[in-house]
């Protein structure tokens, strides 16, 4: 695509959505603005009236010329049909499903959501696509967040972000190739926009931790959305210590869930917290799913959950923003949750934890931050080793992340 030196320069145009009432319509209207090239990626994706809205934009724009891409994860959208896609297909898409349902290899996960529209316009957040998520989050849908970017340097850099994992979808290519697009390591990098985080399987730190962790060791002020909140040992210390040297930490977690054993572990949690002067609300009117942080005047918007799944087990997208504008907004939206969420007090909260519901939190966490890791990774090792044909200890390493 031709763009003259200065379309490279102009800043990047930031728009918030929130809810699907708004997410969905925008995703929409830039599909059916594109010309050139779509690129579409998603964790879920179901059948229904938005499946079928969005299967029906992407075909015609398909059938006027446009080059259109669609990556869905297979898990996430075990429940598709699979002749779901064959309009679309028909029409000259090419449509992929991530890492196909395998007893050896289910670990790894696809969970980012991102559009991309003629390498200018871009669309992230948390966002799947499903019926569910269609409201404004308040009296229908689930709440969720999304952000419509126009940048052509974050799009060309997640255009090509998007080109390796849609790559490695089927995995029968060559082991060797697989694994090359496998091991790219997810360094951040400066946009216009912000700075781009991109993180996949393996142990340690991600860039999106290793930026976390700089800013929260100099909070002051720290306000978190997250909907599964399972954070690594070092990020929750992290969050103790700006609470305890008198910052003020404000977490807004899901009241209701789609995911109850992430609700468990994540209530395992809660006491500490509390106790180390921690704020915890937990958000009423609909399930919780968007995932935002505002540390003092940088904002993170984009596909990870503050759990240990999307810290280290997934290919996740996030996005860091130094931008007063966009922390007002961010800031704006925290304060509408917290009004429409449940404060939590460590003597009453002390008072609802049975026996039997403090038993459930804990086997909850294990499995979430034992079990599930330790297969993920081991199913990452033996893909690694099959990369390269050698025993494990012989097996060259992917690029090293930070202890975490």
């Amino acid at each position: 695509m031709n763009r003259s030196p200065d379309s490279l320069s102009k800043p990047a145009l930031i728009k918030w959505l929130c809810a699907g009432q708004e997410i969905f319509p925008s995703l929409l209207q830039a599909i059916g603005a594109a010309r050139q090239s779509i690129q579409f990626e998603t964790y879920i994706y179901s059948e229904g009236k938005l499946g079928g809205q969005f299967r029906a934009a992407l075909t015609a724009a398909a059938r006027r010329g446009v080059r259109v891409q669609v990556l869905v994860d297979a898990i996430g959208s075990w429940l598709l049909p699979d002749d779901f896609f064959h309009p679309l297909a028909a029409a000259g898409a090419e449509v992929r499903r991530f890492n196909p349902i395998h007893p050896f290899r289910f670990g790894v996960r696809d969970h980012r959501k991102l559009l991309i529209c003629d390498e200018t316009v871009v669309f992230i957040g948390g966002f799947n696509l499903s019926d569910e998520y269609d409201g404004d989050g308040v009296t229908t849908g689930w709440f969720d967040l999304g952000l419509q970017i126009h940048d052509c340097r974050l799009a060309a850099k997640l255009a090509g972000s998007f080109a390796e994992l849609f790559a490695l979808a089927d995995f029968r290519k060559k082991a060797w190739l697989q694994f090359r697009a496998l091991k790219h390591r997810g360094r951040s990098a400066r946009q216009p926009a912000g700075e781009l985080l991109l993180t996949h399987p393996g142990r340690g730190a991600s860039p999106f931790q290793i930026a976390l962790h700089r800013d929260l060791s100099q909070a002051r002020a720290v306000r978190i959305i997250s909907p599964y909140f399972l954070p690594t040992r070092r990020l929750r210390r992290d969050l103790l210590r700006v609470a305890r040297r008198g910052g003020r930490v404000k977490l807004i977690l899901a009241g209701k869930t789609d995911v109850q054993i992430a609700q468990l572990a994540a209530r395992s949690q809660y006491r500490r917290l509390l106790k180390a002067g921690v704020e915890i609300f937990e958000y009423q009117p609909q399930i919780l799913h968007a995932k935002l942080i505002c540390i003092d005047g940088v904002v993170y918007a984009g596909s990870s959950n503050l759990d240990i799944r999307s810290l280290n087990l997934n290919y996740e997208l996030m996005l860091r923003l130094e931008d007063p504008a966009a922390a007002a907004h961010a800031l704006a939206i925290i304060g509408r949750l917290q009004e429409q969420s449940r404060q939590l007090e460590l003597r009453s909260w002390l008072k609802t934890q049975t026996w039997w519901q403090r038993w459930k939190n804990h086997w909850a966490h294990f499995l979430l931050t034992r079990i599930d890791p330790f297969v993920a990774l081991r199913q990452f090792r033996a893909l690694r080793q099959d990369a390269y044909g050698k025993k494990p200890n012989a097996i060259p390493s992917p690029p090293s992340r930070s202890a975490g």
